[in-house]
């Protein structure tokens, strides 16, 4: 189905994606905490504002403001504003810090990715956590969002696992849009069909493969079958995560709750589930109280450069 969608459009939906990330990420970090207990979750009751985000959302805003400045990924300029906006408070891992601090003092992105982990470059889940509204700013290509998901994760992931997790995660975000838009939820098979049919070969895509096979499981199944981010790669989170989007795309609650229950690396993976679920359910399907919860995002997020 095609689409023509004006560019405050586009940007609306990818601010609906921005929501749910941001709320799940937020959310998800709260069970990092001494004393938080996702039985209270279950019976829904979540922890006292404020909720504070991460690394997860602060660079998905960078994402997002670079599509509002150029209307696609502008690699120079995201590696730039990454450097720059950079918060070592907020969890970045060793390898994304070390990344992000080469940039900063004037090596090119390209080096710096390049040279991580002994030259290998990076298969963490980072690129992946940060990508959703980029799908959602393309529900009527999701071979752009592939594309263009490729391009945003370069800049720091090297490896072809983390492209590739990335290039899933956006696909998966565009096609939720899509099914808004055309008034049918999809169905969770064929919706990660769609998703595989963008994904290079990899191990992610096989992972997202067995997922496809995996919803009569468990969620705690699931999770041990495919991981649930605490390796901290791609191939380690993208499964799992887009098994919970595709399952409970039109209930962002529900989509949350399985990342808790799944334990793991949580507020990236709720991050992940968060960015895709809305793109589908808009901010209407976010609890009211859990968006008011959330730490402002940044004041910078709706400056022009």
């Amino acid at each position: 189905m095609r689409f023509v969608l004006s560019e405050s459009t586009r940007l609306a939906y990818a601010a609906d994606s921005l929501a749910g990330l941001s709320v799940g990420d937020a959310l998800g970090a709260q069970y990092f905490m001494v004393g938080r207990k996702v039985d209270d979750l279950l019976r829904g009751i979540v922890p006292p504002p404020v909720w504070e985000w991460t690394d997860d959302t602060e660079m998905a805003c960078s994402v997002y403001w670079t599509l509002q400045e150029k209307q696609r990924i502008d690699q120079d300029l995201l590696a730039e504003v990454f450097a720059q906006r950079c918060e070592p408070n907020r969890g970045y891992g060793a390898g994304g810090f070390v990344i992000l601090h080469a940039i900063r003092q004037g090596e090119s992105w390209q080096a710096a990715a390049g040279a991580a982990f002994d030259g290998q470059g990076s298969c963490g889940n980072g690129a992946a956590m940060r990508v959703a509204p980029v799908g959602a700013y393309h529900p009527d290509s999701p071979e752009q969002a592939a594309a263009q998901a490729a391009l945003s994760a370069r800049v720091t992931h090297a490896h072809p696992e983390g492209v590739s997790g990335a290039i899933a995660v956006a696909v998966a975000a565009s096609l939720a849009v899509a099914g808004r838009l055309s008034g049918v939820r999809p169905k969770p098979g064929p919706f990660l069909d769609g998703v595989l049919a963008h994904t290079p070969h990899s191990t992610v895509r096989d992972g997202i493969a067995k997922a496809r096979k995996a919803f009569h499981l468990s969620i705690e199944e699931v999770a041990y079958r495919l991981g649930n981010g605490s390796n901290v790669t791609a191939q380690d989170t993208v499964p799992f995560t887009l098994w919970a989007a595709a399952r409970h795309l039109d209930d962002y609650p529900a989509a949350i709750r399985a990342c808790a229950v799944a334990g793991g690396d949580i507020d990236t993976t709720a991050a992940i589930v968060g960015g895709v679920v809305s793109a589908y359910t808009g901010t209407a399907g976010i609890p009211a109280d859990w968006l008011a919860s959330r730490e402002e995002l940044p004041t910078w997020l709706n400056e022009m450069a």
